[in-house]
């Protein structure tokens, strides 16, 4: 087995098509995002090349190297890229929010199941995993099934946006709510909803843990051809050891190839 410390460039050349890299492939409305993500299984929203995964962002600039301008709100690929998003989630055919490693990303539906099943919080559990402001938001959510975000503080009596905004996030890890609009005027506000509103079936759907990772593995695996080491596990927020558990089982099946330790690509058979 050889070394390898990059990635070749037809693999990277592969890359370019896969995640809309390319001038002649790049995004401009919100049903290209959905069928990219779509395709893709999960991508992040608004990062840039310096995260190595596909993102919304890329998508729209359509070019390998893409980096975040200091100043967004005037840069016109970053405005239609957080443009898309919006219509994204507000349309609901795709889930949004911050998932693993508190990043946010859109996830196809079919794959909603697997990452509920690693990082969502049984109903059980919620009041022993959960700190008080996050059982506090659900409890008015459940109630009331969506509500803004000042309107939420207000009746969660959480006292500090930014406490809010660490409950918030913390529920969207644990998949528990979702975004599900973003208002401007009068002022600049999300709409909350509970996941398992949105997407039901898929939140449902039970799973085994070692099931998930294994399916997750085999979509990032199809969205890059080949992975370097430790880049799955990045990717998603994983153990090295489970991830690499999950690609074994995938070269079991014949579905990949072992390349050298922790390198694997999808097999040629």
């Amino acid at each position: 087995m050889r070394k390898i410390t990059e990635l070749p460039e037809e693999v990277e050349q592969f890359r370019d098509a896969k995640w809309r890299r390319e001038e002649i492939s790049k995004i401009e409305t919100a049903a290209q995002v959905e069928a990219l993500v779509e395709d893709l299984g999960f991508c992040l929203a608004l990062t840039d090349s310096r995260t190595n995964l596909p993102s919304v962002y890329l998508a729209v600039c359509g070019r390998r190297d893409a980096h975040s301008p200091r100043n967004v709100q005037k840069d016109v690929e970053m405005s239609l890229a957080w443009e898309l998003k919006d219509q994204v989630m507000q349309r609901g055919k795709i889930y949004y929010g911050k998932l693993c490693k508190g990043r946010a990303m859109f996830v196809a539906p079919r794959l909603i199941p697997y990452f509920n099943a690693i990082w969502g919080l049984p109903k059980n559990q919620e009041k022993s995993a959960l700190p008080d402001d996050a059982n506090k938001i659900l409890k008015v959510l459940r109630k009331e099934w969506e509500m803004g975000t000042s309107d939420l503080r207000i009746e969660t009596r959480i006292e500090t946006r930014q406490k809010l905004t660490k409950a918030l996030d913390q529920l969207q890890r644990a998949m528990k709510v979702v975004p599900q609009e973003c208002l401007y005027h009068p002022t600049f506000t999300y709409i909350w909803t509970l996941a398992e509103a949105r997407f039901p079936k898929e939140i449902a759907k039970k799973i085994a843990r070692q099931t998930a990772v294994q399916e997750l593995a085999r979509a990032f695996l199809q969205m890059c051809e080949m992975t370097t080491r430790g880049e799955f596990a990045r990717a998603v927020g994983l153990t090295r050891a489970e991830a690499g558990k999950a690609n074994h089982a995938l070269v079991k099946e014949g579905f990949a190839e072992r390349m050298s330790v922790g390198v694997y690509k999808i097999s040629d058979k």
